[in-house]
Formats: C-alpha cells, sequence, structure tokens
C-alpha cells in the first residue's frame, strides 16, 4: 500500500515510529513532514498529503499536529478528501467503516505514540462498509 505523511512540530517522534511500523509492515511510505521541532506551518503538510490522496499517488494519508484539528482542516479543504480526527483506535475503525474516511489525523498532544501507532494500524486495516453509509458519505462533498 501506499501512504502519505505529514506532519508538523508537534510530531516528528510520532512520525517517526508511525513509518518504523509501516515499513515493517511493507507499505511505501511518502514523508512530507518535518523531522524537527522547529515551528512550522501545519497546511504546508496537510495539503502535500491531501494531494497525493486525491490524485492517487497514495492510497491513504497520516496527518500528525498537535490537536489534530488545524492539519485535517486544511487536508479537508480538496474534494475528495475524508480525513478524520482520531483519538481512540474504535474511532479509527469507524472512521474507516462507516465514513470512508482516506485520511487519520492525529493529536499528537493528547495521544501515547503508541496509541497512534495503533490508531494507523486499525486505521489500514478496517474496510469501509458501504451499504447504508455510502448514500451518507455522497453526500459529504460539495459539488
Amino acid at each position: 500500500m501506499k501512504i502519505s505523511i505529514g506532519n508538523d512540530h508537534a510530531g516528528p517522534e510520532y512520525k517517526k515510529a508511525i513509518v518504523e511500523m509501516l515499513k515493517t509492515k511493507g507499505h511505501e511510505v511518502t514523508n512530507y513532514g518535518t523531522d524537527t521541532n522547529d515551528s512550522v506551518d501545519y497546511p504546508d503538510f496537510g495539503h502535500a498529503v491531501a494531494k497525493d490522496v486525491t490524485e492517487g499517488k497514495a492510497d491513504f494519508g497520516i496527518l500528525i499536529c498537535g490537536s489534530g484539528n488545524g492539519i485535517a482542516m486544511s487536508a479537508n479543504k480538496h474534494q475528495g478528501v475524508r480525513a478524520a480526527l482520531c483519538w481512540t483506535k474504535e474511532i479509527a475503525a469507524l472512521a474507516r467503516q462507516h465514513n470512508d474516511a482516506n485520511i487519520i489525523s492525529i493529536p499528537a498532544r493528547f495521544t501515547s505514540i503508541q496509541q497512534a501507532t495503533e490508531m494507523v494500524d486499525t486505521f489500514l486495516d478496517t474496510k469501509f462498509e458501504g451499504g447504508r453509509h455510502q448514500n451518507r458519505v455522497d453526500k459529504i462533498a460539495c459539488n
């Protein structure tokens, strides 16, 4: 699977752990995030990951910032992106099952690295249920 990942200064250690986990599972990872704690602008990384997802260069995206909100808001400006803010693996599963989320957004300041890797693993392993959820997902995008 091809995965794009982006993070701001709140998430370099999270990204490192997630990328290691993804590579051990054989995934191809494109890194748009910063590797330092120096302040950067999260929209730059959110847009880069969202672009990969919408253009089919990535199957899924992973975003990390302090609250997970700003970077998800940036990504969700792109048509076809459904970035879900997740803070437990149960929410990550529901984001895939019910909302067909294609990007997970992780709040680094409110989750542990272990929780983050578990959420990503769950997110990628969970399938969209379709059915009654498809009609709702179809109504998300503005045309």
